[in-house]
């Protein structure tokens, strides 16, 4: 471990699941792993286990995020996205997962997988093992609120809200 490094412990909840890892040095976020074949049918938001159970350090959490090449490839999505793990669960990690193609649009008797390359509309399959999304590991500072009349004046309002700087 490097000075910077913060110990998390974890355990493996499931046979033969997989650690998270990085999938290259100086990589943000470790690959997380399906710990169990599951199927994703078109519309259906389901939990995908991972067979890990974190102890994170207070003052941290663990963000999800998906994986690009998923999002980029299919209509797979991480539901909550990023999701927090709190530093007080130490239940099993489980990704939300959606696939967003439309119930109406798709064969029934085709099955992708997640490595599909061609965002195809249907059923996935994803296997134990697969790589299905990502975790960082953040420092959350507490916030303490101090009550003022107006916000107005401190700081700079930079005007505008919703779509306020148009899209060029």
């Amino acid at each position: 471990m490097s000075n910077s490094d913060v110990e998390v412990f974890v355990e493996i909840a499931r046979e033969g699941a997989v650690l998270p890892s990085y999938a290259k040095p100086g990589d943000a976020g470790m690959d997380v792993y399906a710990a169990e074949d599951i199927m994703i049918r078109p519309g259906e938001t389901v939990i995908v286990p991972t067979g890990i159970k974190f102890a994170i350090p207070e003052g941290y959490e663990i963000q999800v995020r998906p994986r690009s090449g998923i999002s980029l490839n299919t209509p797979l999505r991480i539901s909550n996205s990023p999701g927090t793990i709190d530093s007080g669960y130490r239940d099993e990690l489980g990704i939300i997962m959606t696939n967003a193609s439309e119930k109406s649009c798709c064969q029934i008797d085709k099955i992708f997988g997640i490595d599909n390359k061609e965002n195809m509309y249907g059923t996935y399959r994803i296997k134990k093992g697969d790589r299905i999304a990502q975790i960082v590991l953040q420092v959350v500072p507490k916030m303490k609120f101090t009550v003022v009349d107006s916000v107005s004046g401190i700081g700079q309002n930079r005007g505008g809200g919703f779509g306020s700087t148009g899209v060029r």
